[in-house]
């Protein structure tokens, strides 16, 4: 568990240095919004076309050896950025980097559904994904405040070395569970066969919920750093600051207190999972329409509220699609969620956003298209709610 989570704050970390750096990318490469936008794009189509194969691989051969060329492969991928001169360079590396992300992101999870039941997952998935708003904000910092001082290569050189080592470890310590050991619930054919995850409510509810939410995340989080820059006139160093600081700040102890509420809610309504995620996004409207559409002096408390909402959702949802599904099949579906939340989610957000931005000379409305996702996520939620799998009746220990 621990292990594991380091890899996944580096992986976290990784992702989010070029939107901490990108104003200093931008400047050197002389590159419009949609081509910055145009790099994470990049970065997620490449993760949805090898996912496939690597849900398939996980399902069929040891994981252990997989989660290590994941985590190798993002880990070069990073420290050659430190020798990249020109835009479609940095581009190909992005898209190496979606291949090692398309490995450790769908197997770490069911590696850790395989250590616990079904009614521990939300509370061990919320601790697995603090990971991501603490290394989303740690590569805000490193691109903002390395780049700055040292130029937008040095964090990605400085933010490798440790994905080595960590892998290493793990190499040496980690072990593989006996796949669906701690699976409590029966294996339908609509939970256990490839052909049954599309007919299975329960998983395409929480998968496309979580697309349209991930739409919004991807957009926001890829320019929410630029948006502050040019519209709260913050420099590049201290905008990259205030976003990594309100994300980790938020991401803690929203992802904690939504892991928490969702526990006990547990106890008294199966639908626990999904509905506290309806209940975040739902949440994250009226905060997020005041960061894009407010007064400037409200930017950032509407930005503090917005990310402490949307996090509440991160352990539940993740472990509703995890619980939704069993053994025979849960890196497939892993895979297949993925691919979805990227190929309807963030994978083209970014762009979208930056192309708004270009046309309406206002990143402003740009950003507005990530609220319509985020009605759409609420409404594929609550609907969801009424398919969640009945789980046991066994106590479970408090979060």
């Amino acid at each position: 568990m621990v292990l594991l989570l380091g890899l996944n704050l580096l992986n976290y970390i990784d992702r989010y240095i070029l939107p901490g750096a990108q104003p200093l990318i931008q400047r050197e490469f002389h590159s419009n919004d949609q081509q910055m936008g145009a790099l994470t794009t990049a970065l997620f189509v490449t993760y949805m076309l090898v996912a496939p194969l690597t849900g398939w691989l996980g399902d069929r051969f040891p994981r252990k050896p997989l989660i290590l060329f994941g985590a190798v492969m993002w880990s070069l991928a990073t420290l050659g950025t430190a020798w990249v001169h020109d835009y479609w360079t940095l581009y190909i590396r992005h898209a190496l980097v979606g291949v090692g992300e398309a490995t450790f992101g769908i197997f770490a999870p069911a590696v850790l559904a395989d250590f616990y039941p079904e009614r521990d997952r939300n509370r061990v998935l919320s601790l697995f994904y603090l990971a991501i708003p603490v290394g989303a904000a740690l590569g805000y910092l490193a691109g903002g405040q390395l780049g700055s001082l040292y130029g937008w290569r040095a964090p990605f050189f400085f933010c490798a070395i440790p994905g080595l080592g960590i892998a290493a470890i793990y190499a040496w310590l980690g072990h593989e569970p006996e796949r669906g050991s701690q699976d409590g619930l029966s294996a339908t054919a609509d939970r256990a066969t490839f052909a049954g995850l599309f007919r299975n409510p329960a998983f395409l509810t929480a998968t496309f919920g979580l697309a349209a939410l991930t739409f919004a995340m991807g957009g926001i989080s890829a320019w929410m750093p630029t948006f502050l820059h040019r519209s709260a006139g913050l420099s590049v160093s201290k905008a990259s600051m205030a976003v990594g600081a309100i994300t980790v700040i938020d991401g803690i102890a929203g992802t904690l207190v939504g892991g928490w509420i969702a526990q006990v809610w547990l106890r008294s309504n199966h639908r626990a999972l999904y509905l506290i995620s309806f209940w975040s996004v739902l949440l994250t409207l009226p905060c997020g329409a005041l960061v894009f559409f407010g007064s400037p002096a409200w930017e950032l408390p509407s930005l503090f509220a917005a990310e402490f909402f949307l996090f509440l959702n991160t352990g539940p949802l993740n472990a509703a699609i995890v619980n939704s599904v069993s053994a025979p099949v849960r890196a497939t579906a892993v895979s297949l969620n993925l691919f979805c939340i990227h190929f309807f989610g963030d994978s083209f957000s970014p762009q979208i956003i930056g192309a708004i931005s270009d046309r309406s000379r206002s990143l402003r409305f740009g950003l507005g298209v990530t609220l319509i996702a985020l009605v759409i996520s609420c409404i594929i939620l609550w609907a969801g709610a009424r398919f969640a799998p009945q789980l046991d009746e066994a106590s479970q220990p408090a979060f």
